[in-house]
Parts: structure tokens; C-alpha cells; sequence
């Protein structure tokens, strides 16, 4: 398998408060992780900014010129409850757009089977018209309504194991039977949506919520019992993770005991899936995860097996 990995050094440039949990440090402790000889043929690329214009792909343009209203000039501007803005943030989260869409290039053009993208902020949390959650745009629901527009995908899947649902990308598919979207997560956790009953218009919404205090056996068994067969069903030609690694039983933000492992195998059954249907064509986009240890081990663990195949 050929791996990319799409990275900036103006990601640790978004600047948070103090103590804030989406901090720089995260993808100090992920390129750390990399330098292991494991990684040796892991082909790391500098992201570049994405174009304003492909924030609409997903989002309305008054969000857009909203963020744009809320980038402070200097120190911090907190724009939601849980979500701050600093001056390069809107560089920042342009150029996880253009990582996103890169690695999309990529995997359609034969460059490589499929990529992840260590971007910071997050997206999954971002709706069509409100920033939360950390995230500003949904880098994840961009990259599918790109790889439609401009490769002509057909049948697009988003898999997400973040521990928090993700709201974002529900809402913004919540009627399109083109993309097909599942998620496990915690519940009752952060925002408090993702239940089994939510299945958008036309079904193509998937949810497998988690009990707190769950672990790898209640994991797995969401995965076999509803996200695969769904895929299977589905038949996509392209596959989309949103891969936040807070399940993780280190993780102080929410109470699911996964271990590393259970996000190897997870990346193992969806490499199945697409090389059963997707002509291999996955791309990984970076979540959540706020333990830094089991970030790195995790993380550490999914590019692995994306390499191996």
C-alpha cells in the first residue's frame, strides 16, 4: 500500500486557551510517534491552503464570512462555548481543506491507495451554518462533496469512531442518499445527538451509540453488527474516516475503554470494504483524541495498518 501523509507546520499555530484539551501538543506527540522506523516509507506531504470557495462545498457563505468576522488580529477570540479562534487559525483550518482535498486528488489520481491528514482544528463537529465543538469547518463532509464534484463519486461513505457524535456531518447529509454516514460514539456525551432513531430522510444515516464504561468487545460488536453491514449494503466507491482517537480508555474527555489495537482493527475492516468496492480509495482526517500517549498510540497504530494494508 502507498500511504500519504498530509501535514503543515501552520496547524500548531491555532492557538487555544491554556488547558484547552484541542491543543498544539497533540500533533507534537503524533509527528513524535512517526519518527519510529515503522514509518520509514510513510511519504509525509506539506499541505497546502485550500481556496475559500471550497468551504462552500458544505457550509453556507454566511458561515464562511462568520469565521472570517471572528479571526482576532491578535491573542484569542473565543467564537462558541468550547471553540477559540487566534490569528493564523483561519489559515490553519483553510489548509486542513486543502490537505483534505489533496489526499482526495491523490487517491483518485492512483498516486496513492489512501492517505490521512494530521490537521488541526477538527471538522466533524462544524454544521452547515454554526461553528462548534472545536472544529470551524467540517473538513470531512468538504472532502466528500469534492471527491463527487470533482472525481465524480458516486456513492461516498464517512466512517466515524470519534467518541463524540458527529452532529456536523449528519446535518449536512442528513438528506443525500449519495453519502452514506456512520458513526459510534458515547452516549449520553457532548453534543447529545447520534441515537439509534436518527437515521436521516432517506436512511443513510447509521448510528452506534456506545454506553459509558464500554469497551472493546461493545466496540467491535457496533462495528460488526451495524457500521459493516451498512457499508456492505452501500457499496461505496470511496471511504472517508473521521478518525478521533478519544475512545481511547486514556482519554479525559468521555468514558469508552478502547485500547490501540481497536483502532487497527477498525482500519482493517474498512480497508476490506474498500478494496471490496472503492478500488482501495480511503482518506483519514484527524479528530479528536486528547490524551496524548493514547493519541499518539492510536493514531500511531491506524497509519501503520493503512501503510500494511
Amino acid at each position: 500500500m502507498t500511504t500519504h501523509l498530509y501535514e503543515n507546520p501552520v496547524f500548531l499555530k491555532h492557538e487555544v486557551p491554556e488547558g484547552h484539551p484541542e491543543r498544539p501538543d497533540r500533533l507534537k506527540a503524533l509527528n513524535l510517534a512517526l519518527e519510529h522506523p515503522n514509518f520509514a516509507d510513510l511519504e509525509r506531504l506539506e499541505a497546502s491552503k485550500g481556496d475559500e470557495n471550497l468551504v462552500l462545498l458544505a457550509h453556507t457563505e454566511e458561515h464562511l464570512l462568520g469565521i472570517k468576522r471572528d479571526i482576532p488580529d491578535e491573542d484569542i477570540n473565543q467564537i462558541e462555548s468550547d471553540t477559540y479562534a487566534s490569528p493564523q487559525s483561519l489559515e490553519a483550518a483553510l489548509t486542513g481543506i486543502g490537505g483534505a482535498v489533496a489526499a482526495v486528488d491523490a487517491v483518485f489520481a492512483g498516486e496513492a491507495d489512501n492517505a490521512f491528514v494530521a490537521a488541526r482544528p477538527p471538522g466533524h463537529h462544524a454544521e452547515k451554518n454554526r461553528a462548534m465543538g472545536f472544529c470551524f469547518f467540517n473538513n470531512v463532509a468538504i472532502a466528500a462533496r469534492y471527491a463527487q464534484t470533482a472525481h465524480g463519486a458516486e456513492r461516498v461513505a464517512i466512517v466515524d469512531w470519534d467518541v463524540h457524535h458527529g452532529n456536523g456531518t449528519q446535518d449536512i447529509f442528513w438528506d443525500d442518499p449519495s453519502v452514506l454516514f456512520c458513526s459510534t460514539h458515547q452516549i449520553p456525551l457532548y453534543p447529545g445527538t447520534g441515537a439509534k432513531d436518527e437515521t436521516g430522510v432517506r436512511n443513510n444515516v447509521v448510528n452506534a451509540p456506545l454506553s459509558p464504561n464500554s469497551g472493546s468487545e461493545h466496540f467491535r460488536d457496533a462495528f460488526r453488527s451495524r457500521v459493516l453491514p451498512a457499508l456492505e449494503n452501500f457499496r461505496p466507491d470511496f471511504l472517508l474516516i473521521s478518525a478521533g482517537f478519544d475512545a481511547h480508555h486514556r482519554d479525559p474527555l468521555a468514558q469508552i475503554n478502547l485500547v490501540g489495537e481497536d483502532f487497527d482493527w477498525a482500519t482493517g475492516r474498512l480497508l476490506d470494504v474498500a478494496g471490496r468496492s472503492a478500488g482501495n480509495r480511503i482518506v483519514s482526517l484527524l479528530e479528536g483524541g486528547y490524551d496524548l500517549q493514547g493519541l499518539a498510540e492510536s493514531a500511531g497504530l491506524h497509519i501503520l495498518r493503512l501503510m500494511r494494508g
